[in-house]
């Protein structure tokens, strides 16, 4: 036993012996599922007014453009106000009651979008749901961080931000389904699809009061040697700490992470694109293919390629990151994606052309996101520093969303988008020179924390320096 509370290096995985290698099986059967299936269902709920907008909802409620993006806006304001602060209480609260808890509350204010017959109606629904929902993507962020190592950290993370993609893709196809349903009850078929959504978010998020794990230390499926053998590893990789006390709650470790320039850059990172080119698509994407001259179910329907295009990109790029620690190469790779894709759709007049522009765009952006919020997880410490990070890059990212719905629902007509698109452009290209920024700043420090580890020992170093510490190597 007291082997396995000793801080193990790669080189000694093949001495583990098979039945304890089987623990990172077990979350993934227990908790990942959870994880994904909640960003998931996340996702339909914030999203699915694009798709109830092409089933007429805009119409029925005779709203205009400009109020429809002022809905879409009162989402975000309450949403990332809410991220910090949940994520600072997440381990107190405990994420197996806080996380389960805003499910239930946002599936029951989705739900209730089905049985608005006005703006105002419609206002006060998409204000309660950012303010239920805002805290889920950054505690499940760091939620996740407390169960893997960093260096298994981005597949997870691609697992369940890789639904964004598939949400995007069946909400086509499931909204295409449900509006058959026009009429039934007295209800249109826009109104079904937030109300059959909204209903299913309610029952999973009781459900999963009873399933999801508080911590590795508590997971039922463990046994007690596999508790001791995952609690060594996460502090190894300083994915934990080791002395439990540097995780108490402290005001300095929050502007130690926002003073952080890896947590800074990153922040611009996000805010361009996550933020607005991610959320722009993710919102407007059903949208500007039906501006192609695609109409009703066929525009739903041609809005699920690109969508399959960037899932299987996630994936195929998260098993590449994590088996050779490339978070930065990633980012700027699927960013010149993005450049390409942006640049086709702006330079253009065919529609088929602008529609092909769509899979690098939408793959280009979907793809890069798991780097970049993996990259940050990875690189900050202790946990409180974590925390306020994750928070920080996510403020950043709805920030950005703010920006892409004014862009794309009033700003930029339809069906070019010319001004959104320029700017959309001049972001892909900001996203590869700051990561590259990034990439090199930390390249620069991990070879100064190499100086210092020749110069002295661990215990001459001064405590709770948390990432800044000589024995913390940052992730590239």
């Amino acid at each position: 036993m007291d082997a396995l509370n000793k801080p193990d290096r790669d080189d000694s995985s093949e001495r583990d012996s098979a039945a304890l290698k089987d623990v990172w099986r077990k979350f993934d059967r227990w908790v990942l599922p959870m994880c994904t299936a909640m960003y998931l269902i996340s996702l339909f709920d914030m999203n699915n007014i694009g798709n109830a907008r092409i089933a007429g909802m805009q119409t029925a409620l005779k709203i205009s453009d400009s109020q429809y993006t002022m809905a879409l806006t009162l989402t975000l304001v309450p949403y990332f106000s809410m991220e910090l602060p949940s994520n600072l209480i997440l381990k107190r609260v405990g994420p197996d009651r806080l996380l389960p808890a805003m499910v239930t509350m946002w599936g029951i204010v989705a739900a209730m979008q089905g049985l608005v017959t006005g703006y105002t109606g419609l206002l006060f629904c998409r204000f309660f749901l950012g303010l239920t929902q805002g805290g889920l993507f950054p505690g499940l962020v760091l939620y996740l961080s407390s169960f893997y190592p960093r260096e298994r950290l981005q597949i997870r993370i691609t697992a369940f931000f890789a639904s964004t993609s598939l949400t995007g893709a069946f909400s086509g196809l499931l909204a295409a389904a449900i509006t058959k349903m026009d009429g039934v009850g007295g209800k249109p078929g826009w109104a079904w699809i937030f109300i059959l959504e909204g209903s299913f978010t309610v029952i999973f998020g009781i459900f999963s009061f009873l399933v999801l794990p508080r911590s590795p230390e508590t997971a039922h499926f463990l046994s007690p040697q596999e508790r001791c053998y995952v609690v060594s590893k996460l502090k190894s990789s300083k994915a934990i700490s080791e002395d439990e006390r540097t995780d108490g709650f402290s005001w300095m470790e929050v502007l130690r992470a926002i003073r952080s320039p890896q947590v800074f850059m990153l922040c611009i990172v996000v805010f361009f694109e996550t933020g607005t080119l991610l959320f722009g698509l993710a919102f407007f994407e059903p949208t500007i293919v039906a501006g192609l001259g695609y109409t009703g179910n066929q525009a739903q329907l041609m809005s699920v390629p690109p969508f399959i295009l960037a899932f299987l990109a996630s994936i195929i790029s998260a098993f590449i990151s994590d088996r050779y620690g490339c978070r930065g190469l990633t980012v700027i790779f699927f960013a010149i994606w993005c450049i390409v894709g942006f640049s086709m759709f702006y330079a253009t007049t065919s529609q088929h052309v602008k529609y092909a522009s769509l899979l690098f765009s939408v793959t280009g952006a979907y793809a890069s996101a798991p780097a970049e919020i993996t990259w940050v997880a990875n690189n900050s410490a202790p946990h409180v520093r974590r925390a306020s990070s994750v928070a920080f890059v996510s403020v950043a990212s709805n920030a950005g969303g703010i920006l892409a719905i004014w862009l794309l629902g009033s700003l930029s007509p339809a069906p070019n988008y010319t001004a959104a698109t320029i700017t959309f452009i001049a972001m892909s290209i900001g996203l590869v020179v700051v990561s590259s920024l990034n990439l090199l700043y930390l390249v620069r420090e991990n070879r100064a924390k190499a100086q210092i580890r020749l110069s002295m020992t661990k215990h001459d170093e001064p405590e709770h320096l948390g990432d800044r510490s000589a024995w913390f190597v940052y992730t590239l």
